[in-house]
């Protein structure tokens, strides 16, 4: 309720604004614009404070990853309830050895691989904060909680924080899946990347038929309607100014939700796009299971939903086209 009222009071902060504006005087030269909507800026979110939305006028083209190699960081720290695809907590640094049972982030690794991309790994929430900007993308693998927070060092506890903001603004990818959707409730930017989204509560692991939505580099390729079993997030707040990529035919959920949530019968999005900031932000609230990440996988949609991953990847780093309604080719 006050995550409400407080983006109430910003939307009539604003609006009050915009009308004291277009109330004051000026010489005769100044003329009101001929359409008044066009004249405010859709892009600007003022809760979050940020451009975001799909227009690419919020990206910031600075060359900042012009001699970057290909290369992202998978980060799959969990401050809270561990999802059991992403196996024993890792040692601290970077590149770990991974244990038998690291499945999603070995998965990845592998997935990244395939494609041609380096692929670095860590749970170290130092690391993330002092090599981010090494990567073109950032892999958040159900990385939940405070996942960002340091609670190790008496001074600087955020330093993780503000190292991602800084590298959204820098013209960073990001690439959200799963419990990424359940970290940082406590901090409105994270909410935000996620295309003002939060994971609220979810049903039991169940079956169900992902449908994609429309064209979209990330989804050149998938099939059109594919069979999944996942957990179905639910989301409050729910997801705006994004591009929706795929949904779930809630008709073939059963059951539909968990109390007290409603769920989302007339239209329950699983993965969309945006750019935040600065940066492009792709996100998927799918991705619950070991047999999701696996090689050579029979579980039902896997290969799709990995084809979908990959292919989000290579967007979010600019290989190739992002959140646009053409099929992906290579970036001009």
């Amino acid at each position: 309720m006050r995550s409400f009222q407080r983006k109430f009071a910003y939307t009539a902060m604003a609006a009050a604004l915009l009308a004291g504006l277009s109330a004051c005087g000026g010489d005769d030269n100044n003329e009101p614009p001929k359409d008044e909507e066009a004249a405010v800026d859709s892009s600007f979110d003022p809760y979050y404070n940020v451009c975001r939305g799909t227009d690419s006028k919020c990206y910031n083209d600075w060359g900042a990853f012009a001699s970057t190699p290909n290369r992202v960081l998978i980060y799959s720290r969990t401050a809270g309830p561990r999802h059991a695809n992403l196996g024993t907590p890792m040692a601290a640094g970077l590149n770990p050895e991974m244990n038998a049972d690291n499945v999603m982030q070995a998965g990845l690794k592998r997935m990244m691989e395939e494609a041609g991309i380096q692929a670095d790994w860590t749970e170290d929430v130092t690391v993330l904060a002092g090599r981010i900007n090494n990567y073109k993308t950032v892999i958040f693998a159900s990385s939940n909680r405070d996942t960002l927070w340091n609670e190790a060092v008496a001074t600087g506890n955020d330093a993780a924080r503000t190292a991602l903001r800084n590298y959204m603004r820098r013209g960073g990818g990001f690439v959200g899946l799963h419990n990424a959707f359940g970290a940082e409730y406590n901090w409105p930017y994270y909410e935000g990347l996620l295309g003002n989204a939060n994971f609220y509560n979810h049903g039991p692991n169940r079956d169900g038929v992902v449908k994609i939505m429309g064209q979209d580099p990330s989804t050149q390729g998938v099939a059109l309607s594919f069979a999944f079993k996942d957990e179905w997030y639910n989301l409050a707040p729910f997801p705006t100014n994004v591009k929706f990529l795929a949904q779930v035919d809630t008709s073939t959920l059963n059951p539909l939700t968990a109390a007290p949530h409603p769920g989302h019968k007339d239209f329950h999005p699983v993965a969309w796009c945006q750019y935040y900031d600065g940066g492009r932000a792709w996100l998927s609230t799918l991705g619950h299971a070991a047999d999701h990440f696996t090689a050579n996988s029979a579980a039902p949609g896997a290969q799709d939903f990995q084809k979908m991953v990959v292919q989000a990847v290579k967007s979010t780093m600019g290989l190739t086209d992002f959140c646009t309604s053409s099929p992906a080719t290579p970036a001009k």
